[in-house]
């Protein structure tokens, strides 16, 4: 959200418009565009289309390997899509600016990554952004319904003739990551062919929240926040945390966070990571920044971590 039009010195009549201008871009999340393919990094790929559990229609890229049997599904974080999210440009780069995140966002080079590392990759954009359909009015949910987006993807991989019986591993970031937590949560038996999961930087709604709020030098106002979101999307902030649905995360899985990250604090994802009941767990800490942007690119940076945890887990 966006933390440029107030400051510690507002009067309550601004603070109050400040506060339902952070609900409404909560309760209306703003659509960002695909800028780039896989084509533009000289990768093959098809336009492929599939239905969420609930129906809504998702737009996603296929991006083949040839004679792999592997495949990785990967989805995105709020107001990303599949290519990423433009936040060199207006009105994107406000969404983050006043954190440091005023900076592009691309993750087609990760796609180029995992597919020469022997991977199929399925790649998709949730409800409500990129080029899938609008559901749920339109905001967000801390991954509750973004959910069925993954259960779908999950549905399309098993049921596509080249794709049924491949091995399959999830690439899930952000918004993403809570979605697959919530899925996990809600109806574990779509996950019982997942052999592993990579995960950057999950979430707690109501923990960005509160960080936006003390950025703006209001950080008492937050109940009044939450108020004006649950006007906006029905749920409360720990209705939109994945700190409970981790400990129905039965895969290997990899967490990695900026850890002085100003959009968040490092006890939301170790909180998520203690609660992640398998034993077969690992949480990479980001230093050196404090960019949540910088998180995202991680993988494309120093992706040798993360290439190990797959090719462990789906060999």
């Amino acid at each position: 959200m966006s933390t440029d039009t107030a400051t510690p010195t507002m009067g309550e009549e601004e603070i109050t418009r400040t506060l339902k201008e952070i609900a409404g871009g909560y309760g209306h999340i703003i659509r960002s565009p695909i800028l780039k393919t896989p084509a533009d990094y000289g990768l093959e790929y098809e336009n492929v289309t599939f239905p969420s559990q609930d129906g809504v229609p998702l737009e996603a890229w296929y991006i083949p390997r040839e004679g792999s049997d592997k495949l990785i599904v990967a989805n995105h974080p709020l107001w990303f899509n599949r290519y990423g999210l433009p936040a060199h440009l207006e009105p994107w780069k406000s969404l983050g600016a006043a954190g440091g995140n005023d900076f592009e966002v691309d993750f087609v080079p990760d796609y180029r990554i995992l597919h020469d590392a022997g991977y199929n990759v399925l790649t998709y954009d949730e409800r409500n952004l990129g080029h899938s359909g609008p559901a749920n009015s339109g905001g967000g949910s801390g991954g509750r319904y973004e959910a069925r987006d993954v259960i779908g993807s999950l549905i399309y991989a098993g049921t596509r003739p080249d794709l049924a019986g491949m091995t399959v591993g999830l690439f899930s970031r952000c918004q993403g990551a809570n979605a697959t937590m919530f899925a996990m949560a809600e109806q574990p038996e779509y996950f019982g062919g997942v052999r592993c999961m990579v995960s950057p930087q999950p979430l707690s709604v109501g923990v960005t929240m509160e960080r936006a709020l003390e950025m703006l030098g209001i950080p008492e106002r937050i109940d009044d926040l939450e108020r004006e979101i649950k006007l906006m999307v029905s749920f409360d902030f720990d209705q939109m945390s994945p700190v409970e649905w981790a400990k129905s995360v039965h895969v290997p899985t990899f967490l990695y966070q900026v850890h002085d990250d100003v959009m968040t604090r490092p006890s939301d994802v170790q909180a998520m990571f203690d609660n992640i009941p398998t034993a077969d767990k690992k949480l990479q800490w980001i230093e050196g920044t404090s960019a949540r942007w910088d998180g995202y690119l991680e993988f494309q940076r120093r992706p040798e971590p993360m290439l190990e945890w797959f090719g462990t887990h789906m060999s």
